[in-house]
């Protein structure tokens, strides 16, 4: 329900993203990237991921998510995190566990 809330919109309710998520706009700024297992998203850390939805997107890499924050508690942002994680395989899910508990903070 969160996810279809605060993130469907741009990333699509089956977390599909942009089509042409991999090219720039015109402006350098990246499209809604997909969050299921075609997309990046199981490439990173948790940490970095809640920061995302937290803070929003970072410019300096062509960012332009806003962060939803002020809006959502860190359990429900936690849980749109656990929701996107099922849209992984066993590998994805695996590695991006082992990215998560390996990070250096």
């Amino acid at each position: 329900m969160l996810y279809a809330q605060y993130c469907a919109r741009c990333h699509g309710s089956n977390l599909e993203g942009d089509p042409e998520w991999q090219t720039p706009l015109e402006d350098g700024s990246l499209r809604p990237p997909p969050h299921n297992a075609n997309g990046h998203t199981w490439h990173h850390a948790d940490s970095l991921l809640i920061q995302i939805i937290s803070q929003g997107g970072d410019p300096a890499v062509g960012g332009v998510m806003p962060g939803f924050g002020e809006q959502l508690n860190e359990d429900e942002i936690r849980s749109i995190l656990e929701f996107i994680k099922t849209y992984w395989d066993d590998e994805q899910r695996e590695f991006q566990w082992w990215v998560t508990v390996t990070q250096s903070d």
